[in-house]
């Protein structure tokens, strides 16, 4: 392997032996590739042609599993040349997202594969962001689930630092709630994507070799699916736990957004995962209320969404949080406070009081099914063709509709 792959050394996951990464066949799928036969020498050949850089683009051979069949995976190797393809140079019409790191691009390779393409900033070098991208490769190289975004490599090449990851096309949560997405989102979509986030950060945090702790967790990093599923996204920020034991937290410089970072992390510098815990229990009263966590043109004592909301909790008033857009009724109205309770306990003052996020996803789901028992006992049936009576005519259609759908304004 030659030089410019030293930096990031994803080979320091599997051993500490610097031999070309690869490919699983399930991600060679994903692409439209197929993966080919791997030779455990450092020159075995590209399945790529027309190569005029010699960086390459490395896979992980594993997303976290232990369990990986080292004998089914390949080797894949891609140009810097391929990307400017994909992305017609960088051109900004194919931007689809800027941060702290850089910009996302929506990329196509030649045979027709979408991806995203995250390059770093160039003008100057910067240690920090050098970090964050190290941080992110080594970490999404350890994890797959439906609900994280997955990584399919990197490239470095001179001043060049990119990540490949799976494109997710419909915005971010962020896009859907402030409304530049179109339709609103109802509760029970927004039920539904705590939900998946929340199973995202369990895994995380509980099933993976070492806990990793996200310390990012906010809409802008959850991408939405076309079929409103989530997926976790930009492990930048993101620790792996202690490795001993008896560890109880990290001591670690304070990092994260400003509404979302623990409050204890911020004075202690000591990171746990339940400092996650608190940035989705700020992400909770997001998705019901549709308000920012900062709001610096509402009245003062609005200004805090999550100090609001859990006063309007506390004073028996949840339904006044809920966003306006989104439809009142028995069952929006129960899952909305039952959210915003999860939330109280996940926003206390110290880790000790906050549950897990496993013990969030259990909660989560029981609101689910009391939601869905509720639509279902107040959707009107239809009477049977048996009980039809001339004098007594159906009611019309359009009348239960409009008797279900109604909006309770605030």
């Amino acid at each position: 392997m030659e030089d410019y792959h030293q930096p990031c050394r994803l080979a320091l996951l599997h051993g500490e032996i610097p031999v070309p990464l690869k490919l699983s066949p399930s991600t060679a799928k994903h692409l439209g590739k197929s993966p080919t036969k791997f030779s455990d020498s450092a020159s075995a050949p590209s399945t790529e042609t027309n190569i005029t850089s010699t960086s390459t683009l490395r896979h992980s051979e594993s997303y976290g599993s232990s369990t990986s069949l080292n004998a089914q995976l390949g080797t894949f190797n891609f140009s810097i040349k391929d990307i400017h393809e994909a992305t017609g140079k960088f051109s900004s019409k194919y931007e689809i997202g800027k941060g702290g790191f850089g910009i996302v691009y929506k990329g196509r390779f030649r045979d027709g594969s979408l991806v995203a393409i995250k390059r770093a900033k160039q003008s100057i070098y910067n240690p920090s962001l050098s970090k964050e991208f190290k941080n992110e490769v080594l970490t999404l190289s350890r994890i797959e689930h439906q609900n994280l975004v997955r990584l399919f490599g990197y490239l470095e090449h001179g001043d060049e630092r990119i990540l490949v990851l799976e494109y997710v096309g419909n915005g971010t949560l962020k896009d859907h709630l402030d409304g530049r997405m179109g339709n609103v989102l109802e509760m029970a979509e927004r039920l539904d994507i705590a939900i998946d986030v929340a199973h995202a950060v369990t895994y995380l945090h509980t099933y993976t070799e070492l806990t990793i702790i996200h310390r990012d967790i906010k809409p802008s990093n959850i991408l939405i699916t076309e079929k409103l599923k989530a997926k976790v996204s930009d492990f930048g920020l993101a620790r792996l736990a202690s490795e001993d034991p008896g560890a109880t937290h990290i001591s670690t410089q304070a990092k994260g957004t400003a509404g979302y970072m623990d409050p204890e992390y911020l004075r202690t510098y000591q990171l746990t995962e339940k400092s996650d815990v608190y940035s989705f229990g700020v992400l909770l009263v997001e998705l019901v209320s549709g308000r920012h966590p900062i709001e610096q043109n509402r009245p003062a004592k609005e200004r805090s969404t999550v100090k609001w909301a859990m006063q309007k909790l506390k004073e028996r008033e949840a339904v006044l949080v809920m966003d306006p857009s989104v439809r009142r009724n028995p069952a929006s109205t129960y899952a909305a406070e039952a959210m915003l309770k999860l939330a109280r306990q996940c926003v206390a003052p110290t880790r000790q009081l906050r549950p897990s996020m496993k013990r969030c996803v259990e909660v989560l789901w029981e609101i689910r099914k009391n939601h869905r028992d509720r639509v279902a006992s107040s959707t009107p049936r239809r009477a049977s063709a048996n009980f039809a009576d001339k004098k007594q005519p159906a009611r019309p259609q359009h009348d239960e509709d409009g008797d279900r759908h109604k909006y309770i304004s605030v």
